[in-house]
């Protein structure tokens, strides 16, 4: 099942975390071609802390055969290696962000677990990545494709892409 991740840092060297981060989820076990990276797009903080600094954002999409829950766990870790930690407030800023945006078909509404990612309709930082290598893609629950999506977002805080490779 094809599995969609938003990365995303603003402390400490950004483009260092994002890459380590993307390399290590490519390289978990149960990992099914192909591998999908958006570009880097830079973001204004959206309900952060006053003085926050930019992010840079990405979406990455992978093949994983495991379950959800499991992907997840593989995510906090590699959070977690990247010195985010356990108990990070909500919407503060971050060395590192890894959210499990869908998995496949599911539907999933737990404490900790909800696919697709409830807010991933309102942002611009995660539609507009994602919307770069998988246009047409209908989330559960939704009707419309994530090309769509994006062009329906309201006036937003910026989003501009910043580097194609990395």
């Amino acid at each position: 099942m094809r599995a969609g991740i938003a990365l995303g840092a603003n402390l400490g060297d950004r483009l260092l975390c994002l890459t380590t981060a993307r390399r290590r989820i490519f390289a978990l076990p149960e990992i099914v071609p192909p591998l999908l990276s958006s570009a880097l797009y830079e973001t204004e903080p959206v309900e952060c802390e006053l003085g926050a600094a930019k992010f840079l954002n990405a979406v990455v999409e992978i093949g994983y055969g495991g379950l959800s829950r499991q992907l997840l766990e593989e995510l906090k870790k590699i959070e977690a290696d990247l010195g985010r930690p356990p108990r990070h407030g909500r919407n503060r800023s971050r060395t590192i962000d890894l959210d499990l945006l869908y998995h496949g078909p599911r539907l999933i509404d737990e404490p900790d677990l909800q696919l697709p990612h409830p807010r991933l309709h309102l942002r611009g930082f995660v539609l507009h990545p994602l919307a770069e290598i998988r246009p047409n893609l209908v989330l559960p629950g939704q009707q419309k494709t994530i090309h769509e999506l994006t062009g329906e977002l309201s006036s937003a805080p910026s989003v501009v892409r910043s580097a194609l490779q990395w």
